[in-house]
This record gives structure tokens, sequence and C-alpha cells, in this order.
């Protein structure tokens, strides 16, 4: 498999190091570059990029290709090659053949490179906080063109050449934040490079299972997935997958459910890692953060709370998950759930509400055209459910007490949901307090039927019918097609997420309707195959959308693909 680095990113699983092809306006000068992905990009460098990476002869730039695969990168010029490797996850090797090839930074404030011995240099760059590098020429010479003004260097430009006999260069650049790592036994580079391809391919086996015709998408989303994850580090304490590594290289704490879902049968130790990232900083409140990186932690808002959702998918997908699991996540799972209603409760009636669009995970829809709060059905929704699951863990873990408590809640909730919310033949949002009714042709109104045979057989039927009005070529409109408000690249106002699909599916198939369900997996699914990776879609064309290289969405494509089969199932 080989892919652009215009779009997806080189890397490999537990590094921060990247290589991406960039043009403007993400940096000034077209190229392929070495970015490092830790903490948060500064306003000066908001892609990372450390180097602009060429090819050289007789210390000359040339043209090159570059030629991107799972394991490894090649650059290939007429009469010559680089081959680029990450292995272990902290260095990047450089194997240069019959040519030359040049790392060259743009420097800001304090950006230094000295010489600790003879081909051996230490590099520090602002660009990216905290990080050093150790440049070390294994077989071959390092010439730096770094002459020094007041504090910093006032440029950078390394070049890597060969050794003039054999033609020969290999090299290492090694990432570290305080003292130097013992890493000069580095393991040949041909082996190097076997045990990266002897990971990728172990990685490839825990994979979900999909047709025939989507085995392409299936490497594309593996790939993603693989090389998306990184070490623990700084706030991180367990490997985390980012949700990509172009701009957004973090974990926001619902898209990491769908991504637990997706590996728990192949990678399960991953997978609760990931569903475990946000209560690792759990707050005493029982709040979760919305971001975590290795070096921020955000609190300016949450994510919808999908988790017990989400749990009951892994607990089905794997018998993995056992008691102690379950011990593990019963407290945290338990202070989330009140925090909503200890905290989001405005009005105490009952019915928590968001405090803005992001807080649903639906940042811009048209629910919160209105200022908030707001309360919104598909957050009673997730609630109930939620409370199912901890009652299902507290009998599990012998709390029956507790368990038939959360039961008991989860009943009251249902009822109150449909009281508050169903109004004459469709679900509205209401404003907190005044519970003024918001009525907007949004998707997120018809996400209560997450909750399948639990709602009334009329409202769900009723339901189910409006969810058809917002079908699309390529799979369910965020936004009615019809809105005036629906917008081709309007974020969660009109394009195709794989969230809501994937959550509405699971209500259709447990409310009997699997033709529907299947349909809609298959649309979304086939526009994956056919436009990439990307965050969301449009709606009609199908064109990819945003980040185009999006973990998020290759964890749904690939459960949702597993659930396909090659003939359509009878309706129930």
């Amino acid at each position: 498999m080989q892919f652009n680095l215009r779009v997806v990113p080189f890397s490999r699983y537990g590094s921060y190091q990247v290589f991406s092809h960039l043009i403007p306006p993400q940096v000034e000068w077209e190229g392929l570059y070495l970015r490092n992905i830790r903490g948060p990009g500064t306003s000066s460098s908001p892609w990372q990029q450390l180097f602009r990476v060429t090819l050289l002869r007789d210390h000359t730039p040339i043209p090159f290709q570059e030629i991107a695969s799972p394991t490894h990168l090649r650059l290939e010029a007429d009469n010559g090659q680089a081959t680029i490797i990450i292995y272990p996850p902290n260095t990047v090797r450089f194997r240069c053949t019959s040519t030359g090839l040049r790392l060259e930074m743009d420097p800001s404030a304090y950006d230094t490179i000295i010489p600790l011995a003879q081909n051996n240099w230490q590099i520090i760059s602002t660009a990216v906080v905290e990080t050093k590098y150790r440049l070390i020429a294994n077989q071959g010479h390092i010439r730096v063109q770094a002459p020094w003004r007041r504090i910093r260097s006032e440029q950078m430009i390394i070049d890597l050449l060969p050794d003039p006999t054999t033609h020969i260069g290999e090299f290492s650049l090694i990432e570290f934040t305080t003292a130097w790592p013992d890493q000069t036994d580095l393991q040949p580079f041909d082996l190097a490079m076997r045990e990266v391809e002897e990971e990728y391919q172990k990685w490839l086996q825990g994979i979900p299972s999909v047709p025939d015709r989507y085995a392409q998408m299936r490497e594309r989303a593996a790939y993603v997935l693989w090389s998306c994850t990184v070490s623990p580090s700084g706030h991180l304490r367990r490997p985390a997958i980012y949700m990509s590594k172009n701009r957004m290289a973090s974990i926001w704490s619902w898209d990491n459910s769908f991504i637990a879902i997706a590996l728990s049968a192949g990678h399960p130790q991953l997978a609760w890692d990931q569903f475990m990232i946000p209560f690792d900083h759990q707050d005493a409140s029982g709040m979760i953060p919305d971001l975590i990186n290795d070096r921020l932690i955000s609190w300016s808002f949450c994510k919808p709370p999908i988790h017990g959702w989400a749990l009951q998918h892994m607990m089905q997908n794997t018998t993995w998950i056992g008691r102690d699991q379950l011990k593990e996540i019963y407290l945290p799972l338990a202070r989330w759930t009140e925090w909503w209603f200890t905290h989001r409760d405005d009005d105490h009636d009952g019915i928590p509400s968001y405090h803005h669009g992001n807080e649903s995970g639906w940042d811009n829809s048209t629910v919160f055209a209105e200022s908030p709060p707001i309360e919104s059905p598909d957050l009673a929704a997730y609630l109930v459910l939620q409370m199912e699951v901890l009652a299902r863990i507290a009998h599990v873990l012998g709390n029956h007490h507790e368990a038939n408590s959360w039961q008991g809640r989860a009943q009251e909730l249902l009822h109150k949901l449909l009281d508050h919310f169903w109004s004459r033949d469709r679900f509205i949002a209401r404003r907190s307090g005044t519970h003024e009714p918001i009525s907007p042709p949004s998707l997120q109104l018809l996400l209560p039927l997450i909750l399948g045979k639990r709602l009334p057989q009329a409202i769900y039927n009723r339901c189910v019918a409006q969810v058809r009005e917002f079908i699309t070529p390529h799979g369910l409109a965020t936004e009615h097609p019809s809105s005036p408000f629906y917008e081709p690249d309007g974020y969660w106002r009109g394009p195709i997420w794989g969230a809501p699909i994937a959550l509405l599916v699971d209500g259709l198939d447990a409310g009997g309707d699997h033709e529907l369900a299947y349909e809609l997996r298959r649309r979304f699914v086939e526009t994956v195959a056919q436009s990439g990776l990307a965050e969301n879609y449009d709606a009609f064309s199908g064109r990819a959308l945003r980040d185009p290289a999006f973990t998020w969405t290759a964890a749904i494509a690939l459960s949702l693909a597993h659930d396909l089969v090659d003939e359509a199932p009878t309706q129930s």
C-alpha cells in the first residue's frame, strides 16, 4: 500500500515524529517536512514543522519523488535515493544511497545546533517546546551550516552526506527531553526495517475483517490507526491514538470511544487504554476533560456521555473485559454520570443540559442556534443507556442494591425524556429554565433512536420515517437537505459524519429495522472507500472535507464494514 503525504502523514506506532508534504499557506515553502506533534503547536509553527527535507547532489538540492508505505518512506531521484524509517519510535533513521539529504530549519528564538563530538550534534528547536534531538552519523558525514547570532543559530542547514567510497550514508535523529538516551547501539538498518514490518503485520492481524471489496479501505484505516498511536508521555499514561497526525493531534473524549469499540476484539488492551484515557484525568467533581494530549488537558468543555453505550459494545466484542476492568471503570463511570445531574441540570428539573454545542459533540449544530443552556433529547438518551450499563456492572460486582437503583433511575429518565421532548410527532430540544421549544431540522434530534425498542413503537416508527428524510447518496446529512441552514461544508450543519451513523444504525438494529441499518452502513462505508478517511463528507458529492486522515472515521468505517455481509438482511 502507498499513500499521498499531502493527505496521510508518514509515521508509526508510538512515535511523535511525522513526515508530511506541506504547501502554502501551511508553510512558506512547499515541500516534505519532518514534524514533531508534541503538545499544541505555536502560532509561529502551527504544523510543528522542524525540518524541510530535500535530496542533494554535489551539495545542491535535486528533484525527487516521495513514495510512502506504512513502514518506510522512500525518496527517489535519478541515480540515487534515501530510505527513511522510524525505529524505535523516538528515532528517525535515514539511509542515503548515491545521494545526500538536507535537513533545513527556519530558526526562531533560541534554536540551536551544537557539536558534541565528531559527526554527533545536539539540536534544540523552539517550534516544539521541551524537545531536543541528537543527530549521529552511523556511516557517512554530517556537514552543518549554522552561524551563531547572539542567542541562536541564524540559520540551520544540515547536510547528511554518504561515505565517498561506498556511496552509502546512514544517520540517526534521536528525540529526547532531558538526559541524552544511550542509543548508540542501534540495530542494523535492514534488521530495523524488518522489525517495523513485522510489527505492522502483527497489528493488521487484530484489525476487524471486512468484505473483500473493502480490503484496501481496511488497510488504509489500519495504517492510520497504527501510525496515529503515540507512546505514554506527559499527561498520557497509556498508549494513545490521536485523532490525526495532521493538525488534530489530540484526543477528544468521545472520539476515543468509537476507536475503542473498533479495536476491542483484536487489540483489547489498547482498546481499553483508549476508553480509559479520559478517566485517568477525571476531576473530583466527576467531569472528564474535553481534550487531552501529552502536554495539554482542556476543561473548557466536555463531550457527551456515550461511554456507557461504547462500553456495552466493547463487552459484546470481547471476553477480555472481565471483573478487574469493570471494577476499574465502575466508580469513574458512575461519577461521570452523576456529574451531568449535579452540574448540568441548571433548572433542577431532572433533565441535564448542554452548555455549548461542543459538549454535545455537534459543535455548531442548529440545535444550538439559540443561546444555551439547551436540554437536548440525545443527552437524556445517552444517560439512560449509561445508567443501564452501570446497573449491569453493579450486578456483576455484586452491588445488587446499586444495580437496582441505577436501573430504576434509567427508567425514570426514559419516562421524563418522552414527556419532556416528544412534541406531537417529533423530538424537540428545549431551552433550560423556560423550556421554550427548539425544533431545528437537525439529525441530532433523532439520536434518541439509539434507545431502540425502549421507545414506544409509534414514536420509534415516526423517528425511523424522519431519519429517511436525511438520507443522501452517501449517508445521513447532519442537517436536513431542505433546511435554510444547510451548508455543504458546514461542519455539523450538513456534512456526513461517522458518529451519528454508528449510533443510529445501532438503534435501528435494536428496533428491528435491519435493512435500513444495512443500507446506511453500506452508503457510509462506500463513501469512505471512495473518498478516503476524512473528518466528514459532502452529503451529495461524497467529497472529503476537513482533516483527510482521521482515526475516528477509520475506526467507525471498520466497525460498520465488519457488520456488512454480501447480501442485505431480511427485515424482521
